[in-house]
């Protein structure tokens, strides 16, 4: 397949082989998107040079220059780089008045440790609730499922994202549709830990007894959530008095940490959705925007004290066993992100998957793309926020999607997933980015390279660092035969459980959603948990369970994870693809709060049989 001028390709291969080729209408709309002319396809304008450059490499520059490091310091660079540039982002000034460079300084690799053997519990926070909970498992919860692991000899705790949504009524469920993924969900607080906390102020103790009264249903109500939590931190806020460390973090955030703020504040004023605000609102750093900014100074505090108090739980929460977090592939076009950096967006696309074996009629995500050559024209500024702020008090990163660092099927508006087409990114710089910044962090990174990945991409990430996953529901041989440099798991949030193939409840949740359900995947499923594990049709769930996570535990692949929800013999997937409105998506908690689910002896079994693996040398999560 060919690349034109603009990243767009002529085509893609299917699963099944078929050659789809791209349309020279959807090849227009996308050139438009990225601010190119329908029928023109002169290639995108020049923009700021940046230069990758590997760390300790000292390569020669053309004419003598200033070089200031990212940290202030001014250094003179006459026939050379030196050679012993910190890692980082810094400005080469040509001292004839040329274009400034941006200078990226990289590592060979992202934080590693060879010989790493550990494992993780993975678990869908939200679902994870304790008797305290209000209604949605919060950083408390998550700080009990940390001591509980560290027990148990876990390496990890697996997360999914805590992005934040967009503010106001009807919170986003899903986690992978963010407002913004540089800030996270205040859901997640543990009201009970917020600094001032006391039942005996009637308003709180009324509250909390609201809140532990949601976890009295199964499906998680996130507008109840909101609506008592948010009462009760406006009468917290009222009595803040301020605090040395919220001053030290609204500093250290500086701009980012302002332009979010001022999103929720305009959003509280305007409704959700910057798209249809005022004209005068919709630029992020405008004149209007900043003046509304002035005169809304406490709104704004208050949303930063929100994120200063889950910055504060979260560090607290990952103190006990250190935190697999998880970083979704794109932000929602009318969220927080967006705003801020709408000029980076192609508008008028949305991102996704085209049809293949699973989806038959291929995937929306309605997450809008970066420009490439317009991100490469703000030297990945957009890209390395996002990274830093996702690899914040985590031990390691998974990347959802990561083969979209080097291309993205893109749909335009008007067309469904079978009309879109490929664009592509520049790879190999998109890493060098990821890998400088889990450098710095020491945070390992997991690389979600699931479905149709071209071998190139693979190789490239492995060479550079980035764990591989794999699928017990995927992988053709045995966990033995799974590569060493890999995340090996049963199955993730948008997949079967084993109770939901072992007992078909899997195939009826999807039938009842009015899905025409893969029936023979299923079936294939199945005699894939027979053959591992030995065991009968009819034999009990808890059996197979253990019995399957056993035989994971043979893989010799770095981290090994099991889910919460298979080990309480859960049926529903956490999230159920081609489906909205039709399903509880992203609601459904765990069948029994986390008091008895720390104590459960199928539970116990899982965790024993990976922990026995990792007991020798080379256990544990330390990374370079």
């Amino acid at each position: 397949m060919t690349t034109d001028a603009w990243g767009i390709e002529d085509g893609y291969v299917d699963t099944g082989g078929a050659w789809h080729p791209t349309p020279e209408a959807v090849r227009r709309e996308l050139r438009l998107a990225m601010g190119g002319l329908a029928d023109v396809e002169d290639p995108p304008p020049q923009t700021r040079p940046v230069w990758f450059v590997r760390h300790g490499s000292g390569p020669p520059i053309q004419r003598p220059a200033q070089l200031v490091l990212e940290d202030g310091t001014e250094l003179t660079a006459h026939d050379r780089l030196p050679g012993d540039l910190p890692l980082g982002y810094h400005d080469l000034h040509p001292n004839d008045g040329g274009p400034t460079t941006r200078v990226i300084v990289t590592p060979d690799r992202c934080a590693m440790r060879d010989d790493l053997r550990t494992w993780a519990w993975s678990v869908q926070l939200y679902a994870a609730r304790s008797s305290r909970s209000w209604g949605i498992g919060d950083f408390d919860d998550l700080a009990t499922i940390g001591r509980w692991s560290a027990e148990q000899g876990a390496g990890f705790v697996a997360i999914n994202p805590l992005h934040a949504p967009r503010p106001g009524p009807d919170p986003e469920p899903s986690p992978y549709f963010a407002s913004s993924r540089r800030y996270r969900n205040p859901l997640y607080l543990a009201m009970e830990s917020v600094p001032g906390f006391t039942t005996a102020d009637p308003v709180l103790a009324a509250a909390m007894t609201a809140g532990r009264a949601l976890n009295e249903s199964r499906l998680i109500d996130r507008n109840q959530v909101q609506a008592v939590k948010m009462a009760a931190l406006a009468r917290l806020w009222s009595s803040f008095g301020g605090h040395p460390r919220f001053d030290g973090y609204v500093h250290e955030q500086g701009t980012a940490l302002r332009q979010y703020a001022t999103y929720c504040t305009l959003a509280e004023l305007h409704g959700n959705g910057w798209r249809s605000w005022p004209s005068e609102h919709q630029r992020a750093g405008s004149p209007s925007v900043e003046r509304f900014a002035r005169a809304n100074e406490a709104r704004l505090r208050f949303h930063m004290w929100l994120q200063w108090l889950l910055d504060e739980q979260l560090a607290a929460a990952a103190r006990h066993t250190p935190l697999l977090g998880d970083l979704a592939i794109g932000v929602d076009p009318d969220g927080a992100d967006a705003w801020a950096w709408r000029d980076v967006l192609a508008p008028g696309v949305r991102v996704g998957a085209p049809p293949d074996d699973f989806n038959t009629a291929g995937q929306d995500w309605g997450l809008p793309p970066f420009v490439p050559w317009r991100l490469r024209a703000v030297g990945y500024e957009p890209l390395a926020q996002t990274i830093r702020a996702a690899l914040r008090h985590c031990g390691a990163l998974r990347i959802d999607h990561v083969m979209g660092l080097f291309r993205l099927f893109w749909i335009p508006d008007g067309c469904s997933p079978q009309e879109g087409a490929y664009v592509r990114f520049p790879g190999t710089e998109l890493v060098d980015v990821v890998a400088l910044e889990s450098a710095r962090a020491g945070v390992l990174v997991v690389g979600e390279d699931l479905g149709t990945v071209e071998d190139h991409v693979r190789d490239h990430l492995r060479d550079r660092g980035i764990l591989s996953c794999r699928l017990v529901w995927f992988e053709p041989g045995p966990p033995e035969s799974f590569p060493p440099l890999s995340l090996a798991a049963v199955t993730t949030h948008d997949l079967p459980t084993i109770a939901g193939v072992w007992t078909g409840a899997d195939l009826d949740d999807q039938r009842r959603a009015g899905l025409e359900p893969n029936a023979d995947g299923q079936h294939r499923h199945k005699q894939r948990l027979r053959e591992l594990t030995g065991l009968p049709d009819g034999a009990p769930v808890d059996q197979v369970v253990q019995a399957t996570y056993r035989r994971l535990a043979a893989a010799p692949s770095m981290v090994l994870a099991a889910t919460l929800d298979d080990a309480l013999g859960v049926t529903e997937r956490p999230n159920l693809p081609g489906t909205t409105i039709e399903r509880p998506n992203w609601s459904i908690a765990l069948p029994r709060p986390l008091e008895d689910v720390v104590i459960d002896p199928v539970v116990g079994a899982i965790a024993a049989a990976l922990h026995e693996r990792d007991a020798g040398p080379g256990a544990g999560p330390g990374v370079d």
